[in-house]
């Protein structure tokens, strides 16, 4: 059976005053029935705007998607009508955006946030969509749901809000669902009940689940696979277990050493991702990761590494020396 979801070679670019920046450069991943992948990476690795590209919602100008298919349940988004993709957003395919209190509309109730993709995907009237976004309040574990539909964004808590861009996002049944950093302004506690009730209803509705996130904590609980971003592409791909326990890039090594480990001696100071991402407007043919590597050799600045599998099924890595470098890199994790 074809995957749910499968990305191939996706690019955008966006066109500034410094340049073009290559924001994702070629991504490819593929998201089965009821999966959950995690798709992790620092600050400007381009995982927020692979997301967007999925759904065709980068604004144009100043980007533009350049290449590559994205094929949904067997048709290319990339070749639909906008009318007809507007249809699959919030439809078949729902988004958790970053910062609700930014994504929701400050001068509407959240009931009529929720019931007016009920109304536009489903075609319901108006008192059956107010009975559905009932439903779904208290599906995300919203307490006294009809008194919180007449409620506005702001007299929400963060984690309410988040609560509704859930709510949102399943709405109308979707087979797929984005989360984007759907836990970065939250504190810990209530992030770990939004990843929770995220994990408990896609696994009770069967909908598959990307979570984009910088979070690795994140990772090694609630996805069973991980892509690894870095500089627009996927350096590393893999389960959560081989990522976790058998790195094969170098820079999915200084993130894992860059997280508290409660394995480690308390004294023990965190290792912090050495240098600065690289300026996406002028990457040359080489690995884009080799200025801030400690495997370096000459062959990472001739071209960049391709997605190659390791000895491990499954597990993919783009970098020259994961063979060599598999029980180094793996030690130092």
């Amino acid at each position: 059976m074809a995957p749910l979801l499968e990305v191939r070679n996706l690019r955008t670019d966006f066109r500034t005053g410094a340049g073009v920046v290559r924001a994702v450069d070629g991504l490819s991943y593929t998201v089965e029935r009821g999966e959950t992948i995690a798709i992790v990476g620092e600050s400007g690795s381009g995982k927020s705007v692979g997301a967007l590209s999925v759904m065709r919602l980068i604004p144009n100008p100043p980007g533009r998607i350049t290449g590559g298919e994205v094929l949904f349940a067997g048709r290319d988004l990339m070749k639909l009508p906008e009318e007809a993709m507007r249809e699959v957003r919030g439809g078949d395919i729902g988004m958790v955006f970053q910062e609700p209190m930014t994504s929701l509309n400050p001068v509407l109730t959240i009931g009529r946030q929720i019931t007016e993709t009920i109304e536009q995907h489903r075609g319901a009237d108006r008192v059956a969509a107010d009975r559905r976004a009932v439903e779904l309040l208290r599906l995300v574990g919203m307490a006294d749901p009809a008194r919180r539909l007449k409620q506005y964004p702001h007299q929400l808590s963060g984690g309410m809000r988040q609560r509704v861009m859930i709510a949102i996002a399943l709405a109308c049944e979707p087979k797929l669902i984005i989360a984007d950093e759907p836990t970065t302004a939250l504190d810990v506690t209530i992030q770990a009940q939004i990843l929770a009730l995220m994990q408990n209803l896609t696994r009770r509705l069967d909908v598959a689940l990307i979570i984009i996130t910088h979070n690795l904590g994140v990772v090694a609980r609630y996805a069973q696979r991980v892509n690894v971003m870095y500089a627009g592409r996927i350096v590393e791909s893999g389960t959560a277990e081989q990522i976790y326990h058998n790195p094969r890039h170098p820079y999915t090594v200084a993130l894992l050493r860059s997280v508290p480990r409660l394995d480690r001696p308390r004294q023990a100071r965190l290792d912090p991702v050495e240098g600065q991402p690289p300026d996406l407007t002028r990457l040359d043919e080489g690995c884009a990761f080799r200025s801030r590597c400690r495997f370096a050799v000459a062959s990472c600045a001739r071209s960049a590494p391709p997605l190659d599998p390791t000895e491990e099924k499954g597990h993919l890595s783009a970098c020259f020396r994961n063979h060599e470098l598999g029980v180094a890199m793996a030690s130092v994790a």
